[in-house]
């Protein structure tokens, strides 16, 4: 019987325990309600933190809707019951705002949310006026480029740039883009603040709390000692470099050899552009005219001449070719071209297991470089120095931009002198200004630069969706059923411009055919990049009945070692499909290495293919040299912190007389309940002295 209450008893005691867990948890649920959102997030480089964090248990404050700037001004002067979590509409996020609020302090401020709400809007722009201000082109042992004067900002290439990406702020601001999310924000803060002021102190209150605690801190030097030093004994990471891959391919295979000396009769034209773009915000950030037009266009340029120029056999020179290279990490002091350069002046490109001699800056023949191309109608070719080379190309470009024939009517300038652009070239003009580098770049008219907001409508893409061949040539005259004004035309017409030139530099004939490029390549090509994975392009680049693609585009930030790089991925794919030749009589199952890619295809039946394509490692020369001056500005130093969640939650949070008289009767409570105890325990003989024997036993 004894033993039967004992297990009467242990039931009862799980029972309640796991009552009061799936009690808890629907208290849980009925005060807390989750936000969808995006974070600010911490990076580093070699003298500074920026970014944002949390605290460690996370960061609370009491909604505020800032609709002017007199809520703002509410805020900054006494407010009633603080701290408070301003929901800012983007054309009041701007710097003087959000530096008046990093200035208030943690106490006054906690968490800053941007919604998005942007009709106001007329410009959103993070980065710097100088992108990249101190890793370009340097004369003198100056630390900042000397090709953009930072104190000159009408002149600048991003006059609208406010710098916030290098801010460091010491609250979380967290971005809001769902509609229904920023509904049940505004309701909250209507139904439960927005009345009575004066009273703040004396009601509950809607807030939100925000975990987005950053690991890192200081700077990477300090950062990756750590790191090091705690790796060693086994514990856990506080930073990672940033770091991804360059995808690159060859107009024509280059020939297998088993010698790993450079072919001094090899000669390159390089043609290269910008692969990633960057916002404030985890994950976001599409970069549609800051760097996917130059993507876009350097895609159609080798699938132009890749159609026009099957064999190298045929040319004047079979031992010339052309390098398409798009690099990565270039938003952050160009990590992906620096590292190439390195790579270059160690003879490590391509690496060993190409099968291919490596590649010397004495092979190249000249680089252009494809730069931001905001007004396509307008473009400069931009040149350190006046050479036959670039006055031969410029030429080259304008005859077939100015053509009547084809009636692109697109116009092409020179520039000359250290006002070049922020692009790939200047890592390696920082090596030697005498390389022959050409940069091709329209005026800066992005409102938008690396921001959230460089998206589809920045570039007013309208998605054709003509299920006709993309991979074809289309005629001159034949617009596909896309508008003459659109996108994808533009795009059509500064691609057969420079694969034209390309053209007449390689054969030493002036093109005469009618064939242009695509613009369905072009339409199909952002489609992919700027609305879905999910895409023809995609799926005909990859291996048959694969699985298919998130319905998102695909993430363009570099990132570090383990993370996201679909950008690279899908880049890598385009390449070898567009530029691929097919072998028929190769099967499947002998179709598993590189050189030869089995693809999907048009069709989706499944084609195998000879490609050149491949990648080389975007990680900045700073963390392979041992004891590297990181405040040197020598090479990129940005890391970026590690974190253990993101989320934000709103719930009502208790007033201070709430809070202390709670904390006053738990005291009180307490105090009774030990009295209690006390006067039991000391007075247990009295109290118990009748207790049956069998019961007794128990107390001894």
């Amino acid at each position: 019987m004894a033993q039967q209450k004992k297990a009467a008893a242990i039931w009862l005691l799980l029972w309640l325990q796991s009552t009061a867990g799936v009690l808890g948890e629907r208290t849980r649920e009925k005060m807390y309600e989750p936000i969808l959102g995006a974070s600010c997030f911490r990076r580093l480089n070699g003298t500074h933190q920026t970014g944002c964090s949390s605290t460690f248990s996370g960061s609370v404050g009491v909604l505020h809707l800032i609709n002017t700037d007199a809520d703002l001004e509410f805020l900054l002067n006494s407010p009633p019951s603080p701290p408070y979590a301003p929901m800012i509409p983007p054309h009041l996020f701007t710097r003087i705002n959000l530096l008046r609020l990093k200035d208030a302090g943690p106490k006054t401020i906690s968490v800053v949310l941007l919604i998005n709400r942007s009709k106001r809007m007329t410009q959103f722009s993070h980065e710097l006026n100088c992108p990249n201000q101190y890793s370009g082109l340097k004369l003198h042992n100056s630390t900042e480029t000397v090709t953009c004067d930072a104190s000159n900002v009408a002149n600048t290439w991003n006059r609208w740039g406010t710098g916030l990406l290098h801010e460091d702020f010491p609250f979380p601001i967290y971005y809001i883009a769902d509609p229904e999310e920023i509904d049940k924000l505004e309701e909250c803060f209507n139904k439960f603040n927005n009345f009575d002021y004066e009273s703040h102190s004396l009601r509950s209150l809607c807030a939100v709390e925000i975990k987005s605690f950053m690991s890192a801190a200081v700077n990477s030097e300090v950062c990756m000692r750590r790191t090091n030093f705690i790796n060693n004994l086994g514990g856990s990471k506080y930073c990672d470099p940033l770091e991804g891959r360059n995808v690159y391919a060859t107009l024509y295979p280059r020939t297998p050899t088993e010698s790993f000396d450079v072919d001094a009769t090899e000669k390159f034209i390089v043609v290269s552009c910008r692969l990633d773009t960057t916002s404030m915000f985890d994950g976001l950030g599409l970069g549609a005219m800051d760097s996917l037009q130059s993507l876009a266009v350097l895609t159609q340029v080798a699938h132009m001449l890749h159609k026009l120029l099957p064999s190298a056999n045929s040319q004047p020179d079979p031992k010339r070719n052309v390098l398409f290279l798009a690099f990565n990490g270039e938003s952050y002091d160009y990590i992906g071209s620096q590292r190439f350069v390195y790579d270059m002046e160690n003879l490590a490109f391509p690496t060993r297991s190409t099968r291919t001699t490596p590649i010397s800056f004495d092979n190249i023949e000249f680089m252009l470089d494809i730069g931001t191309l905001d007004d396509i109608g307008n473009i400069k070719l931009h040149t350190l120095n006046s050479t036959p080379v670039a006055k031969q190309l410029l030429q080259l470009l304008n005859q077939y931009a100015k053509s009547t024939r084809y009636g692109f009517n697109v116009n092409i300038e020179s520039n000359v002198g250290l006002n070049i652009p922020p692009t790939s070239a200047q890592s390696f003009l920082r090596r030697d200004q005498n390389f022959p580098a050409l940069i091709l770049n329209a005026a800066p008219n992005n409102r938008y630069y690396h921001s959230i907001y460089d998206d589809i409508d920045n570039v007013d893409y309208v998605y054709a969706n003509t299920s006709q061949d993309y991979t074809k040539l289309a005629d001159v005259n034949d617009a596909k059923n896309i508008s003459w004004s659109s996108l994808q035309m533009k795009v059509r017409n500064v691609s057969s411009i420079v694969a034209m030139a390309l053209y007449e530099t390689l054969t030493d004939k002036q093109y005469q055919g009618n064939q242009v490029a695509n613009p369905l390549l072009a339409d199909e090509f952002f489609y992919c990049f700027l609305l879905s994975s999910d895409c023809p392009l995609f799926k005909a680049s990859s291996y048959p009945n694969s699985p298919a693609g998130v319905p998102l585009p695909p993430m363009r930030y570099i990132s570090v070692l383990g993370g996201s790089q679909e950008s690279s991925g899908w880049t890598y794919r385009l390449f070898g499909y567009l530029l691929s030749r097919q072998e028929p009589s190769v099967p499947k199952e002998n179709c598993t290495q590189l050189p030869l890619f089995y693809f999907a295809g048009l069709n989706g039946t499944g084609e195998c293919r000879r490609t050149t394509q491949n990648y080389t490692h975007a990680l900045s020369p700073a963390f392979l040299i041992d004891d590297y001056d990181w405040r040197s500005g020598q090479y990129s130093t940005w890391t970026e912190s590690t974190w253990s969640q993101f989320s934000a939650r709103i719930f009502l949070r208790p007033s201070h007389v709430h809070e202390v008289t709670i904390l006053s009767i738990g005291i009180v409570v307490f105090i009774i309940s030990f009295c209690l105890i006390y006067i039991i325990s000391s007075r247990w003989e009295v109290l118990f002295e009748d207790l049956p024997a069998s019961n007794a036993a128990l107390f001894n």
